[in-house]
């Protein structure tokens, strides 16, 4: 028997089962608006789309989402939405991301009490979905889709 030339090597530890975590609703939020893009580029009849910026809402801060749209004639868009301050648990689920798409399948205009100056926005304007939606149920200031 020749065993002196096998090095010995230890037996693995046994593996650990990691308890059950509860999932982080931040996290899903990212992961549901990142997965829309190709319905987001559907909705407004872009080519593709590319979700660049997600940020939950907090309570201390509004929910926001970039988005780049990319055309068939080589046109590109880029929009920045802004979302209610809320927390991500208690947002009703895909709100946010529905908003965007109604708006993105309404229109891609640059007009409208909606539209709100960004610092973080490529071209300073953000999308306000929360008083966008508000507008177009109200007969006071109607949305581009309501007609």
């Amino acid at each position: 028997m020749d065993t002196a030339l096998r090095p010995a090597v230890p037996p693995l530890p046994a593996p650990v089962r990691r308890p059950a975590a509860p999932p982080d609703a931040a996290q899903d939020f990212v992961t549901r608006l990142r997965a829309s893009a190709s319905s987001l580029a559907a909705a407004a009849g872009a080519d593709t789309a590319v979700v660049r910026e997600v940020v939950p809402p907090a309570r201390h801060r509004r929910s926001r989402c970039r988005v780049v749209l990319r055309f068939a004639g080589g046109g590109e868009t880029d929009v920045t939405f802004l979302g209610p301050v809320s927390s991500a648990a208690a947002a009703p689920d895909r709100a946010f991301d529905l908003q965007i798409r109604a708006w993105l399948s309404c229109e891609l205009g640059r007009e409208g009490s909606w539209l709100v100056a960004d610092d973080e926005a490529p071209d300073g304007v953000a999308v306000d979905v929360t008083a966008w939606s508000a507008a177009e149920r109200s007969a006071e200031q109607p949305a581009p889709c309501a007609g």
